[in-house]
């Protein structure tokens, strides 16, 4: 089982640990909800140094990415990022990515880390282009720094003006005294924040400057399970989950990086084309619980008749909307804004509600 850079000091603050995509992780340190509720009201700290790197680089950089990726990167310049998807070859989704370029012939992947090595011989696979792929992921640490309190924090520990950094923008600066730090006003809870990039070595150094840096406004350390249920009140999907091999964009909702412009002959073109064309028989849609009772994955979802209609992908109660909430796949005609559906858990069904993504709006 591999470790983060900081395993020790996740053990040494008690937190509870599992395996977690060849990972040892900590799962939660103070409790699910005091972590989650950290993040919506000032600021946490999560170690994701498990998530994959991979370098794409060279001559034909841009043009091999434009055609695995889902999303146009002719529209990054150095400094951008966008989230994208690997399409499959057969309608399904490889993995979700952020692409960073870090320079105009020279782009960051951060994949998923249950996905690394399966990303990282689809892009060897698909390497017609001869650009040059390096899986970097075993040499960086990675911290997302989230909340309303987040760039207060860090602004303490740098002299980069984190108010200047927009939405998906990133640029390169001192942390802590540590230079060529990746800065990026990027993450996955719905709440601001920043997510940075370094070398292992300085992960401990780092680490310990935040929590210095936090202490004013009670910053946390937060762990995976908080990380879902942050996720999910974002409406943000999760691999494995809510897409996968199976699923396609736009069946997902991720219509907004298929992008089917000019020059951009990307894998699936013709049959996401053509499903936008023709329409989808399932969507991935939100929905909040009106009976009382907690939806979980793989739990049916159903009609007033007791039909089935689709399934449920994510499920919890939300810690800080109080309220039971999930994501699942659902016939088309039920993905209307209000309308009931009913969720199946052992032999009752529990009514909810379809409603517009995400749940929480910060």
């Amino acid at each position: 089982m591999k470790k983060t850079a900081l395993n020790q000091i996740h053990k040494a603050l008690g937190a509870r640990m599992l395996e977690f995509a060849g990972f040892e992780m900590p799962l939660e340190y103070t409790g699910v909800t005091d972590e989650h509720l950290a993040v919506r009201n000032s600021v946490g700290v999560f170690d994701v140094s498990h998530m994959g790197e991979i370098w794409v680089r060279g001559a034909n950089a841009t043009a091999f990415l434009q055609r695995v990726t889902s999303n146009d990167v002719i529209r990054l310049s150095p400094g951008k990022a966008q989230y994208s998807c690997f399409p499959n070859g057969r309608g399904g989704i490889v993995d979700d990515l952020i692409v960073y370029q870090t320079e105009p012939l020279k782009y960051l992947l951060i994949v998923n880390a249950s996905n690394t090595q399966k990303d990282f011989e689809w892009l060897k696979k698909q390497n017609q282009a001869g650009a040059e792929i390096e899986n970097a992921s075993d040499s960086f640490s990675q911290l997302a720094i989230q909340g309303p309190n987040a760039e207060k924090t860090l602004q303490k520990i740098t002299p980069v003006s984190l108010g200047e950094i927009p939405s998906f923008s990133f640029l390169s600066g001192e942390m802590a005294g540590i230079k060529d730090i990746i800065i990026s006003r990027t993450g996955y809870t719905g709440s601001k924040g920043f997510e940075l990039y370094f070398d292992n070595k300085h992960a401990e150094k780092i680490w310990k400057a935040l929590f210095e840096a936090g202490k004013e406004f009670g910053i946390k350390p937060v762990g995976l399970a908080a990380r879902d249920t942050l996720r999910l009140e974002a409406g943000l999907c999760l691999y494995g989950n809510d897409i996968d091999d199976s699923t396609s964009p736009l069946e997902a909702g991720l219509g907004w990086i298929t992008k089917f412009v000019d020059n951009k002959d990307f894998i699936d073109r013709e049959f996401l084309a053509r499903q936008k064309q023709q329409g989808i028989s399932k969507k991935l849609v939100g929905f909040e619980m009106i009976d009382r009772g907690i939806p979980r994955q793989h739990y049916e979802i159903v009609d007033a008749f007791n039909k089935k209609i689709g399934e449920v992908t994510s499920g919890t109660m939300a810690p800080f909307l109080k309220k039971g909430i999930g994501m699942g796949y659902v016939q088309t005609p039920y993905t209307v804004e209000d309308q009931s559906i009913f969720i199946k858990v052992r032999d009752k069904l529990l009514k909810a509600k379809i409603v517009k993504l995400p749940f929480y709006k910060g």
